[in-house]
């Protein structure tokens, strides 16, 4: 029987970081394919806009950082929406600064964002999909193309994103044989709320200029491998990163 590749309907998504940038764009893509989703992210006020313009999407309050809000927030996804089987582990954060200057509360609190949160994102969904018996689940973990290159000047972020990458791996494994799918993205350099300042700079024009393509990316250049290892047409693709980058890293 042939599947549709990206078709989601059917599916409910969870989304963390979905009040701007890629968690945004996602939940835009998510809910065009058939999805509902469960948008999460602090701000509420611009999770209740995006439900606003795209329809199809839930806002819920959720602090990646802060298992109790995690639960909390499956919960009230899950009240809304019914039960979740697709989760994308996006929530992310940056502090520009080289390696002798970085505060260390800067460092832990990347650490928490992009590394503890993932692990959260991903236990609280994956705990939910084997406690019902859940045979079709999906998650995507949102890693960086800076796990693979070293980006200077951001050390504790390219170090987040490699763990995140291990750990997408890791959980992928474990997970094997309960049904469900971890796979990691690396995405290269798109303008988002998080690096829009420095790609506009003179040394981010620079950077640009030293890509092979000479350009950044779009978010719409993620879309296709995103809704495929989301649908069920992913079947046999766990433990999986992806280099979306453009060729940026080559």
């Amino acid at each position: 029987m042939s599947v549709s590749v990206g078709d989601l309907a059917g599916r409910t998504v969870l989304i963390t970081g979905a009040s701007s940038g890629l968690g945004r764009h996602f939940a835009t893509i998510c809910a065009a394919a058939g999805a509902k989703v469960a948008a999460c992210a602090r701000r509420m006020d611009r999770l209740e806009t995006l439900a606003k313009e795209i329809g199809g999407a839930t806002p819920i309050a959720m602090d990646v950082e802060d298992e109790a809000s995690v639960i909390a927030g499956y919960d009230a996804a899950e009240k809304a929406l019914g039960p979740v089987d697709s989760v994308i582990a996006n929530a992310g954060m940056s502090a520009a600064g080289m390696a002798l200057d970085l505060p260390v509360e800067d460092f832990d609190r990347i650490m928490r964002v992009n590394l503890r949160g993932p692990f959260l994102t991903a236990r609280e969904g994956a705990r939910r999909m084997i406690a019902r018996g859940e045979r079709k689940g999906r998650i995507v973990i949102v890693s960086s193309m800076g796990a693979r290159k070293v980006l200077p000047g951001t050390a504790a972020y390219c170090a987040s994103k490699a763990g995140a990458l291990q750990l997408g791996k890791a959980l992928a494994r474990e997970w094997a044989n309960k049904g469900i799918n971890v796979n990691i993205i690396c995405p290269g350099f798109i303008a988002t709320e998080l690096n829009d300042e420095f790609l506009r700079s003179d040394a981010g024009k620079r950077m640009i200029q030293g890509f092979p393509r000479r350009r950044e990316m779009q978010a719409s250049d993620l879309d296709g491998t995103v809704l495929h290892l989301l649908s069920d047409a992913s079947r046999g693709i766990t433990g999986a990163a992806f280099d979306l980058d453009d060729g940026q890293g080559l």
